[in-house]
């Protein structure tokens, strides 16, 4: 018996040294492609040491030395007024991810919301001032640019992968301790802590671990032995203000969505199924004969919306999402919130004890399939203001012609005329306007004061705001 175990052991053995070596090669393959096209000299030296154990052949120097130098320390200056007049100016500090050669930075909305003159510090001490490409206040997630070529950067980990136990590293700038790296394992994951409870379609399904984070962690990386970009390391649970053990980052598959869409569209293309859900606990999973506590109990759906399509009604419980089993409401939210509005989904979900499927095709927040763009101009962000073209939805049901202001720059031109996000602007100076190119054209023929007529959808009448151009 004891001779079985030894070979059985040895076996172990071997099959794990050749599935490492198989690893280690595709990823010696991959940095040879990098360093042949003059890509990342940092990744150079990762290459040389892990082809070179003299170099350092710990997966934890490995990583360090791929990530260290793709995290900067971002800086902002607060765009809140202060009250003293002695007072200096507040700074706001935490770190990003460089996630191109060309300057593409992922950070936390929560370090530049109410931040401007984004100052960004590179592993190598190089500044530059960073400009903001887009955020989404329903994932925390933010991405900036600085202008730049062949920077170091990190490439996207696949989360859904990642498995509890397994070790990583968290790497950002806590207490402007510039590129510091800190080591764990990855504790649980979809977890919820309820800190954007404000955003009505929130997504929290983080990655839990007890890598030590800080204040200034907040927007770095959490990579894998791989240096491979995983999450975004965005909260800690804490009593003192301080790491108490417990640090929570954004998945990198979530991440990697909300990117791409605020770099394509300038705002998020969030797939919605049309729900109100919770988790199911132990006294439903009884009453409706469930074998296990799991799955995503629906108590409503919104009209017309892609679960009411699909014949989904309340009171059934979501069992899994394109085959993956669903156990709890931010698990469901972040595999729907890698989709986008259009996409179809296979739902399995039970009902009177008994299991069904269904396909639903994902609506957008205004009940459409559409992708919507959010422009932002020079002239538009000059005056602080965000907009985008009306739906054909939106044009059948309002039967006006106009665009949708989407957002409004804090303490901007626009800001204090006291105009609120989705006004939809029907004219400018008395003249009618259907798209964004002419709202632009008559803002620009404008000689001094514009005058923006419009409507907001749940209130009746005409809304004027004027502002003078500088």
């Amino acid at each position: 018996m004891s001779l079985i175990a030894i070979f059985a052991s040895s076996a172990s053995v071997v099959i794990y040294h050749q599935y490492h070596e198989r690893e280690q090669l595709q990823l010696i393959r991959s940095l040879k492609n990098q360093i042949a096209s003059g890509q990342n000299w940092e990744r150079k030296v990762a290459f040389e040491s892990l082809v070179n154990p003299g170099l350092g052949s710990s997966d934890f120097v490995f990583a360090s030395r791929i990530s260290t130098p793709a995290v900067v320390y971002i800086e902002g200056q607060s765009l809140e007024e202060s009250k003293s007049f002695f007072v200096d100016k507040a700074y706001s500090t935490g770190s990003g991810v460089i996630i191109s050669p060309d300057g593409y930075i992922i950070t936390n909305n929560h370090v530049i919301e109410k931040s401007g003159n984004l100052k960004v510090l590179l592993n190598d001490n190089r500044e530059y001032i960073a400009k903001v490409i887009g955020t989404d206040s329903n994932t925390d997630l933010a991405l900036i640019k600085i202008e730049d070529s062949g920077l170091p950067y990190l490439e996207f980990g696949n989360s859904d992968s990642a498995d509890v136990g397994e070790w990583v590293l968290a790497v950002g700038n806590p207490f402007k301790l510039q590129s510091t790296v800190t080591a764990g394992i990855i504790s649980a994951k979809a977890r919820n802590i309820n800190i954007l409870n404000a955003q009505q379609y929130r997504i929290e399904s983080f990655i839990q671990t007890d890598a030590a984070v800080n204040p200034g962690n907040s927007g770095g990386a959490l990579v894998n032995t791989k240096g491979e970009l995983i999450g975004i390391n965005t909260a800690i649970m804490t009593f003192t203000g301080r790491y108490e053990g417990y640090s929570f980052s954004i998945p990198s598959n979530l991440v990697k969505k909300v990117i791409h869409d605020l770099k394509d569209f300038g705002v998020v293309q969030r797939g919605l199924l049309g729900v109100t859900i919770e988790n199911v606990d132990d006294q439903k999973s009884k009453e409706f004969g469930l074998a296990r506590v799991s799955g995503v109990f629906i108590s409503n759906t919104s009209k017309d919306g892609a679960a009411d399509l699909a014949g989904l009604k309340a009171d059934d419980i979501i069992i899994a999402i394109n085959e993956h089993i669903v156990n709890n409401v931010a698990e469901l939210q972040e595999i729907v919130g890698t989709m986008k509005p259009g996409m179809e989904v296979n739902i399995n979900y039970w009902r009177n004890k008994q299991l069904f499927k269904t396909k639903a095709i994902l609506k957008n927040q205004i009940n459409s399939t559409e992708l919507i763009a959010t422009r932002k101009d020079p002239i538009l962000v000059k005056y602080g203001i965000e907009v985008r073209e009306l739906s054909e939805v939106e044009l059948q049901n309002l039967k006006i012609k106009g665009v949708k202001v989407i957002n409004i720059h804090r303490n901007s031109i626009i800001a204090n005329t006291n105009m609120a996000p989705n006004f939809i602007i029907t004219s400018v100076n008395n003249k009618n306007i259907s798209s964004v190119n002419e709202l632009i054209q008559e803002i620009e023929n404008s000689k001094s004061k514009i005058l923006l007529n419009g409507v907001y959808e749940q209130y009746k009448g005409q809304y004027p705001y004027s502002f003078y151009k500088e």
